[in-house]
This record gives C-alpha cells, structure tokens and sequence, in this order.
C-alpha cells in the first residue's frame, strides 16, 4: 500500500473519530484488567453517547493509549502500531452500558461477549469458531472448550454460549460423532 494512501485512510479515521466531541462527563475507575465491572463506578448511559465525542478520556486501546495520542505522526514514525488500534475490553463494556441503558441488552450481550473475546488470541478463536460448526465437534470437546475459555481467559459469558450450543446440537443431532 502506498503512502500518501495510508496517510488518506488514517486522517480520514481520526477526523472521524474527533469530529463529534462535546458535552458532559463523570469519572470512573479504570480497570486494567478487564472490562468495567465495579459496582461504585458511574454506569454509563445513552446521555454519554457517542463516548468518543463526550468522554474520549475514558477510552483507552489495550496497550493504555489514550485516543488523543493517535496522530498521523505517531502510526508514520512507528509510535502507533496495529495493537494500538484495536478495541479495548473496558471500551466495549462502556458501550454495553449505553446499550443496555437505551433498553438495547441484547446488543449489550454481544458488546460484553466481544469484549471477553479480546484476550484470545485470534488463531484460537478462530479454531473456536470452525469447532463450533455443526457436526464439526463432540459434546465433550465443546464442554472441553467452554471450560477452556472460562479457566484460561475468564470468559463465562463466551463459555455459557459455547455450553448452550452442546446443549442444542445435542438436542437436534448436530454433533460429530466418530
């Protein structure tokens, strides 16, 4: 890819995310261990959407950069680099809470689903995804599996939904069987 193309793409996703900032705030705590979850923390509601525009302080990539210090300069010199730019676990937690303030769970169950699946790496997540294909698995490799992501990455959320479809591709005959 060129350069004068990348350099197109980067000011066209910065100028994108800078061009909605605006109103209020309140703090909360971050947690660097995962996503948000303590219970003394401002939750986050449909009034504090778009957070990047009303809260970019709170948003944070996974190697604890503030967005702001996302700059064409930074992703040209080598400052920035693709892990820089992917989505933290605590960003997808505060957009569950907006979700699930508009009435949105659902949506908030998804946004909480994909915020465990940020710490697997994408080669296992990948290997999950194919195992989970119909007929593609026994019971108890995908019991083995949800295990695995629950113990090894803290993914319950990701680990009930892995068990749930054992459950349902059991019921309807849509396991491996050898």
């Amino acid at each position: 890819m060129n350069e004068r193309l990348l350099e197109e793409i980067i000011k066209d996703v910065i100028s994108s995310m800078r061009e909605n900032k605006s109103e209020t705030g309140g703090e909360r705590k971050n947690n660097p261990d995962g996503p948000q979850s303590c219970e003394d923390c401002r939750k986050l509601t449909t009034e504090d959407y778009p957070i990047q525009e009303k809260h970019p302080e709170l948003i944070k990539t996974p190697t604890g950069k503030k967005l702001d210090e996302i700059t064409m300069e930074k992703v040209i010199n080598g400052e920035i680099t693709a892990k820089d730019i992917r989505v933290a676990p605590e960003t997808l937690e505060l957009q569950a809470q907006v979700a699930e303030s508009a009435g949105r769970l659902p949506l908030a169950q998804n946004l909480r689903r994909a915020a465990e699946l940020t710490v697997i790496p994408d080669t296992r997540i990948l290997e999950i995804y194919n195992a989970l294909r119909p007929h593609r698995s026994t019971k108890e490799e995908l019991l083995a599996i949800a295990a695995e992501v629950e113990t090894k990455f803290g993914a319950t959320i990701n680990a009930d939904f892995i068990r749930e479809a054992a459950e349902v591709y059991s019921d309807r005959n849509m396991l491996r069987t050898d």
